[in-house]
């Protein structure tokens, strides 16, 4: 009975304090749902059709499975150096825009375009030299080199297109047009499954190409992004409409002084991608199996983050804009909101994961072993989704948005690197744990981080005007 009454107290606790936020700032609400919901929409058809992408080349075997997602884990690489360029330039965008100085903004963009150029003719380059040996350091099976070797020849002649599609995507998300990226994103993702189901399996007259029909399928796709997107870009005549002049306009001290808060943020990116990188290698040596039970995971796992890119980006732009504006109390306000909002939203998220996922799993044509292995991951990670959650809403949103780069890239570097990579080696290679038990090591630096960003976040410390 008591039990009965701590329950429904807690329950009539959580119910009014819910109740309370919504309430307490309609204009508050209304202005993170402008920004996050078109951000939760793309990123949920996003993955939605990379499921289907996924999906696809499942129903080849697990050997293809294995070799795009290995081949990806170079795309991705390539996406989280951008992401670290193109979030350190929103950060100043953001912040441009709450003072609506016009110009600085055009000039950040005339910066981030050249940075994200540079380094997708880097990756380019370094990728056509020797794809093969790329995939090999994920997987010495030759038919998984083969074919990922194959796929990701193709698919390298996207980076350039995919580089420019970011820099401009994150630059009208800073602006608060998050709508101009969604449309663009449902096209090409929807041109990128249609063209998938023509060159795999051969329809339409068209020869079945397989694993290499997949790789032509998102090059079309990305290039039709990127037509689509600048065409927005300058037919409503907007801000980031930026003339050559305009863009050109770059001087040194401009250059150093927006690289001292772009560095950490791509420090950070890029440590973390080298760290998942390092996670791939490792479940690529477990085997064939392990690797394709790890890539189902992240696909259906990240259909369940979609949410929360949508919320750490609204953190982001909405905590920069109030900063920009010059209003310190409101940008406290606003980081208490979020974070009140994300706890109950993440609790209802990681239910859904766990109750979905064995219906979910139904769709791949995977061994026992496998289904197996994916779905003790899967619910491994709605156990602990609210921890990812919150933590990403603080570390990616609130204190990237607000300037606070510098304790972003040391809370995720030293958790990754001193928690995660260092138990998931040793779980695999020293212990032999199965795929999952690794896997679930690998999960417990999000806590850590959780634990340091609340640290942080409680300091007030983080607020940095840097326009």
């Amino acid at each position: 009975m008591i039990r009965h009454n701590y329950l429904e107290a807690s329950r009539s606790t959580m119910y009014k304090t819910l109740k309370s936020y919504l309430k307490t700032d309609r204009k508050f609400l209304g202005s993170m749902l402008k920004i996050a919901l078109p951000i939760m929409i793309q990123n949920l058809v996003t993955s939605s059709l990379n499921m289907a992408d996924t999906i696809m080349v499942g129903k080849l075997g697990e050997t293809e499975i294995a070799a795009v997602g290995i081949a990806n884990q170079y795309f991705f690489f390539f996406t989280m150096i951008l992401v670290g360029l193109c979030g350190g330039c929103s950060v100043f965008i953001s912040q441009y825009w709450g003072k609506r100085d016009f110009t600085n903004i055009k000039r950040m963009l005339g910066l981030g375009l050249v940075s994200v150029l540079f380094i997708s003719i880097v990756f380019m380059a370094a990728g056509f030299i020797n794809p093969g040996k790329i995939i090999s350091v994920f997987n010495k099976d030759s038919t998984v080199v083969e074919l990922g070797g194959g796929y990701l020849f193709i698919v390298l002649f996207s980076y350039i297109f995919t580089a420019i599609t970011f820099i401009y995507s994150y630059s009208l998300r800073s602006i608060g047009n998050t709508v101009a990226p969604l449309i663009v994103n449902i096209a090409a993702l929807l041109c990128n499954v249609f063209f998938n189901y023509i060159l795999i399996f051969g329809k339409f007259g068209a020869p079945a190409l397989g694993v290499e029909g997949a790789a032509i399928a998102t090059l079309i796709a990305r290039v039709v992004e990127t037509i689509i997107l600048v065409f927005l870009v300058y037919k409503d005549n907007g801000v980031l409409a930026a003339n050559l002049t305009e863009l050109k306009d770059i001087n040194l001290d401009f250059v150093k002084k927006s690289y001292k808060i772009i560095v950490p943020v791509l420090l950070n990116d890029v440590l973390w991608a080298m760290a998942s990188l390092i996670y791939s290698v490792v479940y690529g040596r477990m085997g064939t199996g392990p690797t394709a039970a790890v890539q189902i995971t992240n696909t259906v796992s990240n259909m369940f983050m979609v949410v929360t890119f949508g919320m750490a980006s609204a953190s982001a732009i909405m905590v920069g804009n109030s900063i920009g504006e010059g209003k310190e109390e409101q940008t406290i306000d606003y980081a208490k909101k979020f974070m009140g909002i994300s706890l109950y939203v993440s609790i209802i998220l990681g239910a859904i994961l766990a109750l979905t996922s064995p219906l979910i799993l139904g769709l791949f044509n995977v061994s026992n072993e496998v289904r197996r292995s994916t779905l003790i991951m899967l619910y491994i990670i709605s156990f602990i989704f609210i921890v990812r959650f919150l933590g990403m809403v603080i570390i990616v949103g609130i204190l990237r948005g607000s300037g606070d780069a510098r304790s972003s890239l040391i809370i995720e570097g030293s958790t990754m690197w001193f928690i995660g990579v260092p138990l998931t080696i040793m779980g695999a290679f020293l212990f032999k744990l199965p795929v999952h038990l690794v896997y679930a090591l690998a999960i417990l630096e999000e806590v850590a981080k959780l634990f340091l960003g609340l640290i942080r976040l409680k300091s007030r410390k983080w607020i940095i005007n840097i326009t």
